[in-house]
Order: C-alpha cells, then sequence, then structure tokens
C-alpha cells in the first residue's frame, strides 16, 4: 500500500532524555537518510504538550513521483525514570542484587540462559562489576588497615582509615566507570523492572493508561492512512502494553480508517515475560498475536547483545494459539549490511550503540531496514519488512498494487 499521511507514535524506553534530545536525534538521522538516498525533506520544530508526556514534530518527505508526510509523536515518561535516577547508589546496589538473586531463584534467569546465554551474561554483567568493585575497594581497605597498624597506629584508628579508604576505592571506581558502563542506570531499571512486574509501580502503569488514551484519541482525530506504534528497548514492552490496552478501550482499533502496525525493536521482551508473575504482560502478548486487525512487525538482529534474537515472543513464552495466531512477523537484520565494512568493525563491540542503530540512519543504500524511511517513506510498514524489493522500488516511484498487504 502507498502511504501518503503517516501518524507515527514512538513509546520512549527507559532513558532520562526529553522531547529536545529524541528530536535532535531523529533530525539529524532523517537528514543523513535524505542524502544516502537523494530525498527532498523538511523536519518542523518540536511541540511539547503542555500534559507534560508527549511531544511530537511534522516531516514531510519527497521522492521521484511521491510525497509523505508524517506526524513523529513521542510518548514520554522521561520524567519518572529521572525520579528514579535520584535514588541513592547504596539502594540500586542493594536492589541490584535482590532482582538478580530473585531472577535466579524464581528460574528466570536460568530460562533466559537457556535460551538466549549472550543476553544472560550481558544481563547479568552489572552484577558481577559490582562485585568486582566491592572486592577491589575491599583489598584496598584491607591494605590501608594492615599498612596503619604497621607504622604504630592504634587499631581502632587502622581500622576507620581502613573503611574510609576502603569505601573511597569502592565509590572511586562506579564513578569512574559509569559514564562507560552505564551501570547504576541499569541497576535502577532492573529494580524498576522487578517492580512494575510485581504491581508496585502504579505512576508507570497511570502513566500507560494516559498513552492508550492518548493512542485512541490521536488515531481516531487524524487522517493517515497508517500508523506505526514503535517500541525500541525496553520500550517494546511498554508499547505492547499501551496498545493492548488501547485495544481494550477500543475494540475497532485498526478496523476501521487508519491501519494500525506495531513496530518493536531490538526487545528484550523475556526481560519482564519470563518472570512468573508477569501473567498480565503474557496475556497482552497473547492479546495482540491473535488480534486480527493489527499488524506487528518485530525486528532482531544477533549483532545486538542487548536483545533477543533468534526469539519467537509468542511460542518463545510458551503461548501456543495456532491458527488463531496473527502476529508477528519476525524480521532479522544483519547491521554489516546497514554499514560501512570498516564502521562495522570498529562499531560492533561498542553494544549501546549497536542497540541504538535501529533508530538511527544507514551508511548503505538499497538495505532492507532503514529507521527512517520506515517513518517517512511511501511504503507501508508491513510491505518494507516483508517485501523489501519492491520498498527499493518504491523509492523510485514504481508501486505494485497491493490494497491490504499481509492481512
Amino acid at each position: 500500500m502507498q502511504v501518503h499521511r503517516r501518524l507515527v507514535i514512538h513509546v520512549q524506553g527507559y532513558e532520562p532524555h526529553g522531547v529536545t534530545e529524541n528530536f535532535e536525534r531523529f533530525r539529524r538521522e532523517y537528514r543523513r537518510t535524505c542524502e544516502l538516498y537523494g530525498l527532498t525533506g523538511e523536519v518542523g520544530a518540536a511541540t511539547e504538550m503542555p500534559d507534560g508526556v508527549s511531544g511530537s514534530w511534522d516531516v514531510s518527505t519527497r521522492g521521484d513521483g511521491w510525497q509523505v508526510d508524517t506526524r513523529y509523536r513521542l510518548l514520554r515518561w522521561d520524567d519518572l525514570v529521572r525520579t528514579d535516577l535520584a535514588r541513592p547508589p547504596w539502594w540500586k546496589i542493594v536492589q541490584m542484587y535482590r532482582t538478580i538473586g530473585v531472577a535466579v531463584l524464581n528460574g528466570a534467569f536460568g530460562r533466559m540462559l537457556r535460551t538466549n546465554w549472550r543476553f544472560a551474561l550481558v544481563t547479568f554483567a552489572p552484577i558481577l562489576l559490582i562485585t568486582v568493585w566491592l572486592l577491589a575497594g575491599s583489598f584496598v581497605g584491607i591494605l590501608c588497615t594492615n599498612l596503619v597498624a604497621a607504622l604504630g597506629a592504634p587499631e581502632l584508628v587502622a581500622k576507620i582509615v581502613g573503611s574510609v579508604t576502603g569505601v573511597g576505592g569502592f565509590a572511586s571506581l562506579l564513578w569512574l566507570s559509569e559514564p562507560i558502563s552505564g551501570l547504576l542506570q541499569r541497576c535502577d531499571e532492573a529494580a524498576s523492572i522487578d517492580q512494575f512486574v510485581n504491581g508496585k509501580r502504579p505512576d508507570w502503569s497511570q502513566r500507560l493508561d494516559t498513552f492508550a488514551g492518548d493512542v485512541v484519541d490521536t488515531v481516531h482525530a487524524g487522517k493517515a492512512d497508517e500508523v506505526v506504534i514503535v517500541g525500541h528497548g525496553f520500550g517494546a514492552v511498554l508499547a505492547i502494553n499501551v496498545l493492548g490496552r488501547a485495544l481494550a478501550r477500543d475494540g475497532a482499533l485498526g478496523r476501521h480508517g487508519a491501519r494500525v502496525a506495531l513496530l518493536t525493536l531490538g526487545a528484550s521482551l523475556p526481560v519482564v515475560g519470563f518472570n512468573p508473575e508477569a501473567k498480565g504482560f503474557r496475556n497482552r502478548l497473547r492479546q495482540l498475536a491473535s488480534a486480527p486487525d493489527i499488524d506487528w512487525i518485530d525486528v532482531q538482529s544477533r549483532d545486538d547483545l542487548l536483545s533477543f534474537c533468534p526469539f519467537d515472543p509468542i511460542a518463545g513464552h510458551g503461548i501456543a494459539l495456532g491458527v488463531e495466531r496473527h502476529n508477528p512477523q519476525v524480521v532479522a537484520v544483519r547491521f554489516g549490511d546497514l554499514w560501512d565494512a570498516g564502521s562495522f568493525g570498529l562499531r560492533r563491540w561498542r553494544v549501546s550503540k549497536v542497540h541504538a542503530q535501529f533508530l538511527m540512519a544507514n551508511e548503505r543504500a538499497g538495505a532492507a531496514y532503514d529507521y527512517a524511511l520506515i517513518c517517512c517513506g511511501p511504503l507501508d510498514l508491513v510491505t518494507r519488512a516483508t517485501k523489501p524489493q519492491q520498498a527499493v522500488a518504491a523509492l523510485a516511484g514504481k508501486f505494485e498494487p497491493d490494497p491490504a498487504p499481509g492481512r
């Protein structure tokens, strides 16, 4: 289906960035995509809504014989994330040990390890690094205690000096490594997800209900040919929740008017779904998997260590639907096809940069996956994902009649 007007609703992941940062990233990467394909594009100014939970900007893209007008809407909860990040470091560390311990005891970690050992080890890395820093700080403290005692100081003084230097050593290692590892933010995210799964985050639930209402109102108020709801990383978990709640409010969503599609990118669904307490989330997966009027594309890459790949979001959670299953269609992406050869060799081990590539511009033209073209290109999401040759031809103004692909 050729698209002339599109609404993109991006459910933000666990990050403290607001509208300005997201807008600047989108505009930078969009311009790179336009240069790569020789397209003409304009990005309007970003607008923040008075409610503080959404922002939007308009994009107009023109190619050979086609034009697409896109409204890009960001559903944000960075205020809640920033509140989480303000919690004291000691709380984050204690909760990280508790969260990992619970995951080991309830079998969630073992299940992740069996399903995708790479992701499980990356998940376990923060607790390992914290333990190493604690041992290093303890070593420094013991060394200083013995040194002060050897100089003739009273035992109590030696112990005080050792304790202070030990804590200082641990804190220094944590502070120096934080800009690279993002260790404390990962502790916050793990603890907050555990709270959410166990029903201890009413602020998250209230915000998701607000998002669901926003989706229903925006879809009905707009005149888009296609609506794409996007979730990246942990944002994929939230996008699934938001769309499920929206369908509970309006069961006809996607049945009339604009096509509605869910796009999950680099998702880590088992972080929530493998928890025995996450029955509500698994019900959302079941709901969307069998929704006949919703299309769901799940994009994965083995190059991304922060997501599950290969993984079936439905069968992988033990959900059996048979002929009732409609979603999702899983699309595998090789980042080597998106980047120049030299860039791929340099970037592939920068875990956070690789994970962010799902939202970035490509360096090579003609790749089947291209986020900016999904948002602003002339073909609908399902056709782009399942018929990449048509997607390339459409950029040159060659469209094949297909009124309802993927239905």
